[in-house]
């Protein structure tokens, strides 16, 4: 089993902030408060609070806005 991912916030992090530049989108906000649900109810972070960051999960196609999904081509070599 890994260790458990931590990161420390700074005074004013935000959930999508954090999510955007620890776990590379701010798609993986709901899992990032799901992982830290004591804090749901925080908006903007003071600093020194230790938060669990989950492995993101790998985005799919459905999930990427239509100009980050690549070219049709690409898609197809994808899913073959």
């Amino acid at each position: 089993m890994t260790d458990a991912k931590t990161y420390t916030t700074v005074q004013g992090d935000m959930w999508d902030s954090i999510a955007f530049r620890q776990m590379g989108s701010c798609i993986h906000t709901d899992a990032l408060i799901a992982a830290n649900s004591r804090h749901c109810e925080t908006f903007i972070f003071e600093a020194g609070v230790v938060l669990t960051l989950p492995e993101p999960e790998k985005e799919s196609y459905d999930t990427l806005p239509p100009w980050n999904r690549g070219s049709r081509k690409a898609r197809k070599a994808d899913e073959s």
